[in-house]
């Protein structure tokens, strides 16, 4: 581990502060359980890191007129047992469910991880399919970010200097809409995901779909929505046919990365068999009479 100088900050004025005075030099630390792996395997080097755990007004859990609010520094425990969340947003506590193990999930928090700009975390492909921002805050007032435009590249994002993610906000479902998040797990529980998939579906009265949308993870440098697989469903009867064609069409925009949880080939053939999956589960989800 480097040598580095912690502070502790007890308001986003103050953060603001350490952030203009040390620029490239530090690093925002939320949880801290991506930051550290990442400074003890020296991928980051920080002269100053600038905790904010004492930053008041980043941990709670919020119902909005659109949806609901989640503060950065909520942890993945927090949200997934949280009752708001359980009840507006099922898909979101299913995929912060998922998330590694408990001990893990009481560290961890959302804002953290979505900066980490991990592509295989669970999060995102969740939050991308219900339309979900990310509130980022400097000295100069907010920007509002989709999360499925704030990660550009492998463990790059769209955080600018002097930019803090502050809060998430996430849309409910379309109303009478199913949803589900899956994850391929070959090895442990704990793992990362092989792949992942997140769908949200609705459909019409005659049967034939309405709208979807569908998010990948773990098969790209960022999370890819397959709008293709989408476009083909959308206007289309949800038969057997019809889900298996469009889960084919996600095996052209995927890029996995070949490593030991398998090949990349191996990766595109289940990204396409999950796909299929997500929409067949999602499909039957949807409430009785909807």
């Amino acid at each position: 581990m480097i040598e580095f100088e912690y502070h502790h900050p007890t308001s986003m004025d103050q953060v603001f502060e350490l952030l203009d005075q040390y620029g490239d030099d530090s690093r925002v630390m939320a949880g801290g359980t991506a930051l550290v792996i990442q400074m003890k395997q020296r991928l980051a080097q920080p002269g100053h890191v600038l905790g904010l755990r004492k930053v008041g007004g980043l941990r709670s859990i919020e119902s909005t007129p659109d949806g609901v609010r989640i503060g950065a520094l909520c942890t993945q425990r927090q949200i997934e047992s949280s009752p708001v969340v359980q009840e507006q947003l099922p898909l979101v506590a299913d995929a912060f469910r998922k998330v590694a193990t408990p001990r893990i999930r009481n560290m961890a928090t959302i804002g953290g991880g979505l900066v980490n700009g991990d592509p295989s975390q669970d999060p995102p492909p969740a939050l991308i399919a219900l339309g979900a921002s990310a509130v980022m805050t400097s000295k100069d007032g907010e920007r509002v970010v989709p999360v499925a435009d704030l990660f550009i590249d492998y463990y790059e994002t769209d955080v600018q200097p002097g930019e803090v993610l502050t809060s998430v906000l996430v849309p409910q479902a379309p109303a009478g809409s199913g949803s589900v998040y899956l994850k391929f797990l070959p090895r442990t529980a704990d793992d990362y995901a092989t792949v992942s998939a997140a769908a949200v579906v609705s459909r019409e009265q005659d049967g034939s779909c309405r709208d979807a949308r569908i998010v990948l993870g773990a098969v790209g440098v960022t999370a890819i929505r397959a709008t293709d697989a989408e476009d083909a469903l959308r206007g289309k009867p949800l038969t057997d046919e019809n889900i298996r064609a469009a889960a084919a069409l996600v095996k052209d925009v995927v890029d996995p990365l070949e490593d030991f949880r398998g090949s990349a080939e191996y990766k595109t053939d289940m990204a396409e068999v999950f796909t299929r999956r997500a929409v067949e589960q999602a499909i039957a989800s949807i409430p009785a009479g909807s």
